[in-house]
């Protein structure tokens, strides 16, 4: 008997949003995984606060409901507290990007074994769709009403730059690519980092619909040189660039939870 992920709570996000497919396909990555040996108690999550974070209601596996920003952190501290866990991170564009920033950088330095998804549609959209680091220049809302200044934030160019051990990119809409990219993730030993390019279908309707644009990678292995080469290809704004989809960089490096383990001894 598959074993299941649902729960009993009644889904409050938008009816179409994106959030719906990417839960689908986290359910069925771990349906797959405990196909091949996993166990569910072996799984929990953290999240932080946005549309995103609704998703821990919705996933029927062990966590902590956590701060704006401050998943990454959160994650850490349950995997050193215990390393059998495979820990998952669920985190939106805003949260990752502005107030967990930092958190981003330093946890791509230290590589615990966790694995984050960030659910990127360019804007706040729980808190009516301000911009956030990767929102397209110009964008106007209610708080920047002559329109955000400066570039948009590059989250992979700077996920390879702070020696992030797995970078991927996928479509929400993709179910069973995106699907497939989490298994892999969570899989890796070391911290993995997925972007979902997700459309909102509230605000900042303009980034929206961006399909034609994508292409899915080859499965092969790159230097670091060739990975900031692809991720560079999409910078963000309106109708630039091509976006590509699928493992962009993966290395094997020591994990913190090895590191720790010999300072311990």
């Amino acid at each position: 008997m598959a074993v299941k992920f649902d729960t009993k709570y009644g889904i409050t996000w938008c009816p179409g949003c994106p959030n719906f497919t990417i839960l689908d396909s986290i359910k069925l990555a771990l349906t797959n995984l405990t196909k091949k040996g996993y166990k569910k108690e072996s799984f929990a999550m953290t999240t932080g606060i946005g549309c995103h974070g609704k998703i821990f209601d919705y996933l029927d596996i062990s966590g902590i409901y956590g701060l704006h920003g401050r998943a990454l952190p959160t994650a850490t501290g349950m995997k050193l507290a215990n390393p059998k866990l495979n820990v998952i991170v669920f985190e939106g564009d805003g949260d990752a990007y502005s107030e967990g920033l930092g958190h981003f950088v330093s946890i791509g330095k230290i590589n615990p074994n966790i694995t984050l998804f960030v659910h990127d549609n360019q804007s706040f959209s729980l808190t009516t769709g301000q911009a956030t680091p990767t929102s397209q220049e110009g964008y106007k809302s209610k708080a920047e009403p002559l329109g955000k200044l400066g570039p948009p934030l590059n989250p992979l160019a700077l996920a390879l730059a702070s020696n992030v051990t797995f970078v991927a990119r996928t479509n929400a809409r993709d179910l069973k690519h995106t699907s497939k990219i989490m298994e892999k993730a969570i899989k890796h030993k070391g911290f993995s980092f997925v972007e979902i390019i997700q459309d909102c279908i509230v605000f900042n309707l303009e980034t929206n619909l961006k399909d034609k644009r994508m292409y899915k990678l080859p499965d092969k292995k790159r230097t670091k040189e060739q990975a900031m080469k692809i991720a560079m290809q999409y910078d963000y704004n309106l109708g630039k660039g091509k976006i590509p989809l699928g493992i962009i960089y993966e290395e094997k490096r020591e994990t913190l939870e090895e590191s720790y383990s010999k300072i311990q001894k």
